[in-house]
């Protein structure tokens, strides 16, 4: 569907938009009758807005992993490393099946980043990909392996954030 080769793309950095991005990609992509797998990481909180909305778009399958709260750096549980290792596993049939037009890989640059999934084997996965399937991985912290491999890369740039005035995470925006 996205030609013979399919690329890769990551969008990264510290401003808002990774997810959304990569989520209207999807919305495009289905609607042009794309087979879409979702894989998100670090997210197995119950109440994100995509949850409900990509089950009714065609050709959309989403999985998300993760402990439902929020986690920082220094308070990885073993729960986090079997979360991350199963959504890895969930990519892998994405990428490599030759079923998905569009894999996705939501917040992999942050499960990376926090060491709950190896560069190297990421890496080693987007080297295995099928031909045809274009795969994005969002989150900020890219480590540079990936951003080599990637055809396409996009950093999102915050110039400003409503988090500052203290106006907190609103439904429907940001989750």
């Amino acid at each position: 569907m996205f030609g013979s080769e399919g690329l890769i793309e990551i969008y990264t950095g510290d401003g808002k938009g990774k997810t959304t991005a990569a989520l209207g990609l999807a919305l495009r992509a289905s609607g042009h009758g794309a087979k879409i797998g979702i894989v998100q990481f670090m997210k197995g909180w119950a109440q994100y807005g995509e949850l409900f909305s990509a089950s009714k778009l065609p050709g959309v399958t989403l999985i998300h992993t993760g402990r439902d709260k929020c986690i920082f750096r220094g308070d990885e549980t073993e729960e986090d490393f079997a979360e991350a290792a199963r959504g890895l596993a969930a990519a892998e049939k994405f990428i490599l099946s030759g079923e998905y037009d569009l894999v996705i890989l939501d917040e992999v640059n942050v499960a990376i980043d926090f060491g709950l999934l190896k560069e190297g084997d990421v890496a080693a996965l987007l080297k295995k990909k099928a031909p045809g399937t274009e795969i994005v991985l969002t989150g900020r912290n890219a480590p540079q392996t990936l951003i080599d491999i990637a055809e396409l890369v996009t950093e999102m740039k915050e110039i400003k954030h409503p988090y500052k005035k203290g106006i907190t995470a609103r439904k429907g925006i940001e989750y």
